[in-house]
Parts: structure tokens; C-alpha cells; sequence
């Protein structure tokens, strides 16, 4: 059975397994057992069978390829406090947005247009979930490691991809600002991220995540699975207010150089401002998860699963290969049970930016 062939029958009965109860996403893995290619579906929690009718349950098997189900658990955007560096500022340390707690400053990235340095986190991180104005103070470390405005203003934000909710009004995706405009600082609702989606398999981990108060949420009608905004990244840019405050260096990684697309069984590691240097395996690609922010939801496509490797604070970390210094993708989530990341190339595409 090659992959190809499990992609095509992920893509066939993706929504079918998506409006199932219980199903938080869907994704191609290898099951438990015996190792053999499959489409995986994913669950907060198991039930019995018993507790199932016959609709609700997952088939044995679609257009002849095997299924697994995984228990995911609750995920949630990271973010936690952590210490302050001066006078240089590597990556994989405490930054964000002046109305959040803190997540992580990921890598420092280069404007494909004017040449730019930038800095590389999550929207939660630096663009606090959409309600953030382009110019807003970006602190480091961030405000709940003691970050002050003005005193520990390194950028301010210069563009963010926006999170679309599944109930917002279908929407064409917009495409990033070019030359957005500095703007002083904005009263803005401190929002942080939840998140409820897909992750990874066998390996137990005592690892958490931790959550900040979301605005409060709009009360709508269900949304059908063909109405629902996808999303592909969680990703933001900041612009230093001295580039030379920046090594660009990952602590316990070092420089970065090029991209290197996520493989099932690839080992990867990361550096984040809570757990520090941590490795894991991919065990999950191409996933489609439900994400919760505080009290709002968003789906994500092409989304890659990891063994547990990381806590609260360290969204918007650099997934970086385990044996050569390439990234691999962005965090933005996860549980106790597993990591969440986006492919890095999809990030740096969307955001105009080479690392």
C-alpha cells in the first residue's frame, strides 16, 4: 500500500469522519500494531463501543485501506512566562504581543522583498489572535515573565496571517500586507489561545499546556463542514526595533540554515521558553484538526503530530531536524499527549520571508 494511495482515501472520507461525535480531526499515521500505513482518526477521549451506534463507529476500513483511532487529549496554544535576555536575544526564548502572557521568539527571518530582519512566532504570540494593530509593542521577555511596555519593547508587529473561526462568514483568504503602515500602540481585548485538535500516539509523557482567558466567544448556529474557514498556519512577523539585539542563534540548537519538509518517523527537535531543548518524532502528517481558541474554534489542514514535546509557552518554537540544522516547521500547539507544528515551508510562503 503506498501513500499516495492513503492520501487518496483521506481526502475521500475526510468530512464524513470529521462530522462523526467525538472526532477532532483526521491525519495519515501508521497504526499501533502493526506498523501498517493508515488513516488515522483522531478523538479527545475514547468511549466504549457499546456507547457507539453504528454511524458513530469508524470503518475497519475505506476503499481498502486500514483505520486506526487515536486519543489526542485537549490541546491548547502555548504560552508561559520565562526570563529576560540582554544585551543579545536569541531565538527560542519568552516574547509576545503586550496584551498576552508570553510564548516564544522563533527565528529570525528575512523579508523577501526589502531584505529585512524579522522576527518569526505564532499570531497568538505576537498579533494576540487577530486583535492586535500592525505597530503594536512586542516585549521580551513577554508581559507575564515581567515584560514591560515601554521599558522592554525589542519590535512591534509588522503582519500576521489571520486565525479564521468556523463561524465566521466564509471568507477568500486575504493576502498578507506589503508594506504595512507603524502604527502607535492600540487598546486591544487581551486574548490568548486554547486549543482542542489532533496529536500524536504511544508516547506517554506527563508534559501540559497551559491557556490565558479568550474574548468572549459569539453565540451561532452550528457551521456545516463545506461552510467551515480553513486555516493553514498560526504564524506572525515583528519588526526589531535594533536587528543587532538578535543573534538569530536557537538556544542549545545554533543557526538555522534552509527548510527540510516533515517526514513520518523523522526525529526533530526544538528549543522553547518553558521546556528548553526537547526532542520527538513526527508520527502524524498531513492532518486536518479542530483547534479551540478560549471559546472559539478553527480548523487547520496539512498539519504535522509529534510524540509530546513541549508545555505551555513554547508556541511559536522552531521545529528543527534532528541530525542537520534545517527547520522543519512552526509550533503552535498541543497536549499532554502530543505536539502540533505547520510544514515551515507553507509558513515562510504565506509570510513573504526566507529563514
Amino acid at each position: 500500500m503506498s501513500i499516495e494511495q492513503v492520501f487518496q482515501a483521506q481526502a475521500a472520507f475526510q468530512d464524513e469522519l470529521l462530522a462523526k461525535p467525538h472526532v477532532v480531526g483526521v491525519a495519515v499515521g501508521r497504526k499501533n500494531l502493526t506498523g501498517e500505513l493508515s488513516v488515522v482518526t483522531l478523538v479527545q477521549q475514547k468511549v466504549p463501543l457499546a456507547a457507539l451506534s453504528a454511524e458513530d463507529m469508524v470503518p475497519k476500513q475505506l476503499d481498502g485501506v486500514r483505520t486506526d483511532v487515536i486519543e489526542v487529549g485537549y490541546l491548547r496554544a502555548y504560552q508561559s512566562p520565562r526570563d529576560r535576555f540582554r544585551p543579545t536575544i536569541p531565538c527560542g526564548v519568552s516574547i509576545g504581543h503586550y496584551k498576552i502572557t508570553a510564548g516564544t521568539l522563533g527565528a529570525i527571518v528575512t523579508d523577501r522583498s526589502t531584505g529585512e530582519k524579522l522576527i518569526l512566532s505564532n499570531n497568538h504570540v505576537l498579533a494576540n489572535s487577530n486583535d492586535a494593530l500592525v505597530g503594536d509593542p512586542i516585549l521580551q521577555p513577554g508581559p507575564t515573565d515581567g515584560g514591560q511596555n515601554p521599558g522592554d519593547l525589542v519590535a512591534r508587529l509588522e503582519r500576521f496571517i489571520r486565525l479564521r473561526y468556523v463561524d465566521d462568514p466564509p471568507t477568500t483568504p486575504e493576502p498578507p500586507p506589503t508594506n504595512p503602515p507603524t502604527t502607535p500602540d492600540c487598546d486591544v481585548v487581551t486574548a490568548v489561545v486554547g486549543l482542542t485538535n489532533a496529536l500524536a500516539t504511544l508516547l506517554g509523557s506527563s508534559q501540559r499546556v497551559t491557556t490565558a482567558a479568550a474574548p468572549a466567544p459569539q453565540t451561532t448556529a452550528p457551521v456545516s463542514q463545506a461552510q467551515i474557514n480553513d486555516n493553514d498556519i498560526d504564524a506572525a512577523l515583528a519588526k526589531p526595533v535594533d536587528p543587532n539585539m538578535f543573534t538569530g542563534d536557537i538556544l542549545n540548537i545554533g543557526r538555522v540554515s534552509g527548510t527540510k519538509p516533515p517526514q513520518l518517523g523523522m526525529k526533530i527537535r526544538k528549543s522553547g521558553r518553558t521546556t528548553g531543548y526537547t526532542e520527538g518524532i513526527i508520527n502524524l502528517i498531513n492532518a486536518t484538526v479542530s483547534v479551540a481558541y478560549g471559546d472559539r474554534t478553527a480548523r487547520f489542514v496539512g498539519q504535522v503530530i509529534t510524540s509530546p514535546m513541549s508545555q505551555g509557552g513554547d508556541s511559536g518554537s522552531l521545529i528543527v531536524d534532528g541530525t542537520e540544522n534545517k527547520a522543519v516547521g512552526l509550533l503552535f500547539a498541543g497536549s499532554n499527549m502530543a505536539t502540533i507544528f505547520s510544514p515551515i515551508d507553507k509558513v515562510l510562503d504565506a509570510l513573504q520571508v526566507n529563514i
